[in-house]
């Protein structure tokens, strides 16, 4: 009867809408479900692009920054804090009553150099290296303390394997960089919500390590209140399979899951892997940017049956699941048209180029209700 009820009031508010000419909005679809986000430029969040600002407040009850709280905007030489931007984020988000989210604490791309370097550039200690850390997290983490709802504590910390990869991190402090990661953020702020931030966590391999990962933080303490699946899919990956399973491995450890950085790649893959390793790079070819004056009605049809699919998904699982963050706004706006081949025209999101619904966006509110 719950389900029934909840329906039909769903479909109630959507005839309504459509009957006022008002389109509906992603966050009142979805809201006896997760939160629904983007992930967020300093043009939208300043509102200097007036047009964006105003589909984000339309649309979304959360927010994600994309740049200005990793380690190289916000602290980009020692002792000197930049945080001019990150205000404005963190204002825009509690203006408009929505659900702040600190990204990145602890990331292996985009830290300084200086941050793992002597004056000689030479590695640092051990020691040395731990109190930068804490000394970062205390800082950017407290500023905030009681506005921003949960942080990416660690991002990326995992080789395809499963393993720890090699980075400055681990080479430096060890393995328990992590542990006092976590550590340091909630002694920063004991409320926040803490994250592991991680992608292709959907490959068996990869995902095994982070579920490894996760059991061990616990063990030591660590109360992680959500893995952070990145899903920068494709039309052809995960499967149905492969992303139930992965949402079900980390909702058994009694954490949710969050969906942290949604698109989907409808391009010709430039490699043979699939995720988001940021320094990947590929000449550009017309075979590799085929749509480059429009996308044909076929791949938009089959764009919106991929984002039928994940969202069918999501709400099956809506009781493991936080929130589903794109990443990005409108298509114009999305890492994609410069990853990882650089200057493509690609067409990820929900949003066209001037803001507009596309065909995927009606199918993704149907889903809302299922």
């Amino acid at each position: 009867m719950k389900t029934f009820v909840r329906t039909t009031v769903f479909a109630a508010g959507i005839f309504l809408a459509a009957r006022l000419g008002a389109q509906p909005a992603l966050k009142q679809a979805f809201q006896n479900d997760f939160l629904v986000g983007a992930a967020l430029n300093p043009s939208q969040f300043c509102e200097s692009n007036e047009m964006e600002a105003a589909l984000i407040k339309q649309q979304f009850n959360t927010i994600s920054p994309e740049n200005v709280l990793k380690w190289a905007l916000v602290h980009p030489e020692p002792g000197r804090y930049d945080f001019a931007l990150a205000d404005r984020y963190v204002a825009f988000g509690e203006k408009n009553h929505m659900a702040v989210i600190g990204h990145t604490l602890v990331w292996h791309n985009q830290t300084p150099d200086w941050v793992f370097q002597d004056n000689q550039g030479k590695p640092v200690s051990r020691e040395v290296l731990l109190q930068r850390m804490r000394d970062h997290i205390m800082t950017v983490v407290g500023r905030y303390k009681g506005r921003i709802k949960g942080w990416d504590v660690v991002n990326e910390a995992l080789a395809e394997d499963g393993t720890l990869r090699p980075s400055p991190w681990r080479k430096i402090i060890g393995e328990d960089f992590l542990l006092k990661a976590y550590q340091f953020a909630h002694e920063a702020d004991p409320q926040a919500e803490l994250y592991y931030n991680e992608y292709s966590l959907e490959n068996k391999p990869k995902r095994s390590g982070a579920v490894a990962l996760i059991q061990q933080l616990q063990a030591q303490g660590v109360k992680i209140a959500a893995v952070g699946l990145q899903s920068h899919v494709r039309m052809d990956w995960p499967t149905r399979r492969q992303e139930e399973a992965t949402i079900s491995a980390f909702a058994n450890l009694g954490v949710k899951v969050n969906i942290t950085e949604l698109d989907v790649d409808v391009l010709p893959s430039a490699g043979n892997d699939v995720g988001a390793e940021v320094t990947s790079n590929f000449k550009r070819s017309e075979k590799l940017n085929p749509y480059a004056g429009g996308l044909p009605a076929a791949m938009q049809q089959q764009l919106s049956d991929r984002y039928a699919e994940l969202f069918s998904i999501f709400v099956k699982h809506r009781q493991d699941i936080g929130r589903v963050t794109f990443w990005g706004v409108t298509d114009g706006d999305s890492w994609l048209n410069d990853w990882p081949v650089h200057g493509r025209t690609s067409y990820p999101l929900l949003f066209d180029r001037a803001g507009k619904p596309k065909p995927a966006f009606d199918q993704v509110i149907k889903t809302a209700g299922s």
